[in-house]
């Protein structure tokens, strides 16, 4: 099976080696295929590596099954997917609270089955949430755009923000929590922050609205540790409500913690994207 990446050149004048390594982000291995089998056409025809590409012309990338074999998984339902957007390289939907974004076993069916049903083949996970945890999620259509968002990802240009219900009364002034980030040394569900061995975390938290016993905070993650955000949250003795985890604290409430927003730049389009997602259903549990 082929698969054929179009898009246009957006930037000024370029080689089609600069286009491909510093503009697209392509990784090497990705670039090799394509010059060793000259699957890179520019309106139409075949080019050299050092051929200049002009703004506004066509590329056309072509694979084949020896560089992407086909990637099979059992499809989820459809139905169950709320997507707020959708290109030709790359989808956004709403995850609900309690649902896995991606099974643990091949079989296990979860929100990456799902949003391959939708699509209408295999899909492939950007980032995570945790099951907890209800708000958007990114997801490549392809393989190709898969390391591209990944690379994206590691440079912090994609930017992720969320919405958490927490205990006691946070400052009125932003905050940012640097504590590192490492393992649970007897209950591997957990991290604690640990600034020996962990690795460096970044939250940056602002207080938004205020409750008797609890405060709404919006956080931003600048890093992508697993459970970043709970355990920034509680070490500095804001608890997340309903967290099962890491609060001190029994509520009857789910995990207060939605990711309501996603912004990023469209690595081939270079359009600015900014989502919002609905989160009426984490607004009913404020109190």
């Amino acid at each position: 099976m082929t698969l054929k990446i179009s898009f246009t050149n957006h930037y000024g004048q370029v080689t089609v080696k600069e286009l491909l390594e510093e503009k697209c982000l392509i990784p090497r291995k990705i670039r090799h295929f394509l010059r060793l089998k000259k699957n890179i056409l520019i309106n139409g025809k075949p080019v050299h590596w050092q051929e200049l590409v002009e703004k506004g012309d066509q590329i056309v990338l072509l694979f084949d099954e020896e560089d992407y074999p086909e990637k099979i998984i059992p499809f989820g339902q459809k139905e169950l997917i709320d997507c707020l957007y959708e290109d030709e390289h790359l989808i956004i939907v709403n995850k609900p609270e309690g649902m896995k974004t991606h099974g643990n076993e091949p079989a296990e069916i979860a929100l990456l089955n799902h949003v391959s049903a939708y699509v209408g083949h295999a899909c492939y996970v950007v980032h995570r949430l945790d099951m907890e945890t209800s708000g958007l999620v990114l997801f490549a259509k392809n393989p190709f755009i898969l390391p591209i968002l990944n690379r994206l990802l590691e440079q912090k240009k994609i930017k992720r923000d969320y919405l958490a219900l927490v205990f006691n009364q946070f400052p009125q002034t932003t905050m940012s929590f640097t504590d590192k980030i490492g393992r649970h040394r007897h209950d591997r569900r957990k991290r604690v922050v640990d600034e020996q061995n962990g690795l460096i975390a970044l939250t940056i938290v602002k207080a938004l609205q205020y409750f008797p016993k609890t405060t709404l905070v919006r956080c931003q993650l600048e890093t992508g540790r697993t459970h970043q955000i709970r355990v920034h949250l509680a070490y500095h003795h804001y608890p997340i409500v309903g967290d099962p985890l890491y609060s001190p604290k029994k509520s009857n409430n789910r995990l207060m913690l939605h990711a309501y927003q996603l912004r990023f730049r469209h690595p081939l389009t270079l359009e600015e994207i900014c989502i919002k997602g609905d989160s009426k259903t984490f607004q009913k549990g404020l109190a």
